[in-house]
């Protein structure tokens, strides 16, 4: 069975920093390209960033690019994304999805619980 579990949310103020983490069993990590999706209120589901398997290529939403960072230690099944310079648009709901896709990683089931990231 599938299980991402994310943590590492919070309430930060402006410009502040957090580190997420996402969990991963009942699969092959290592080999499964992965997501960082994001639902802010008001908004729909939206990409954030993506990484390969072995963690060489990496993409980002532009409203997030120089400010986040996407990494895996697939040694221990975990998924990280690090968001530093938050902005009050930052705010939503932050899910790891097991896709490489982002549409499909919008789509997809196969994702965590997600953690809530408040930036006020």
């Amino acid at each position: 069975e599938v299980q991402l579990v994310e943590s590492g949310g919070g309430l930060v103020q402006p410009g502040g920093s957090l580190r997420l983490s996402c969990v991963a069993s009942g699969f092959t990590f290592s080999r499964q390209d992965m997501s960082w999706i994001r639902k802010a209120p008001g908004r729909e589901l939206e990409w954030v960033s993506i990484i390969s398997g072995d963690g060489s290529l990496t993409s980002y939403r532009d409203s997030v690019k120089g400010r986040f960072t996407v990494s895996r230690d697939n040694a221990k099944n975990t998924l990280y994304l690090q968001l530093n310079s938050l902005e009050t648009d930052d705010t939503a709901v932050y899910y790891c999805a097991m896709s490489g896709n982002p549409d499909v990683a919008t789509r997809t089931s196969l994702r965590g619980q997600g953690t809530q990231v408040t930036v006020s």
